[in-house]
């Protein structure tokens, strides 16, 4: 799956105008705690968060995460964004809960890659 398909099925916004979406993600992780992010597999993932501050883009960045999808209709600040563009990471925003969005991103394909679908 692309970032492109992932933003198309979560009628999700494209706050990174720059991004490429048509990089592939083969994973995805809900959490709003970093910290359960940081045990979480690398890959090339999508994070799917409410948390809206700096220490998400540092977070992804280090778990070589190549998207970030704010759900709840949160909005990323001006210093989040500056900083997913300087690592390259992709963000986008939706209207979605994080429960309904990973629901939507597994039922077309997209799993954890924890292990523990």
């Amino acid at each position: 799956m692309t970032i492109r398909e992932v933003k198309d099925i979560l009628n999700a916004r494209l706050h990174t105008p720059g991004a490429d979406l048509d990089v592939q993600v083969h994973a995805a992780c809900g959490s709003d705690m970093m910290s359960d992010v940081l045990a979480y597999v690398k890959d090339q993932a999508v994070l799917l968060t409410g948390l809206n501050n700096p220490q998400v883009v540092r977070t992804a960045d280090m778990m070589d995460m190549v998207c970030i999808v704010f759900v709840r209709g949160k909005h990323p600040s001006p210093e989040v964004l500056e900083l997913a563009k300087q690592r390259g990471i992709a963000v986008l925003a939706t209207r979605r809960t994080m429960f309904s969005a990973c629901g939507i991103l597994y039922q077309a394909g997209l799993r954890g890659g924890g292990g523990h679908d």
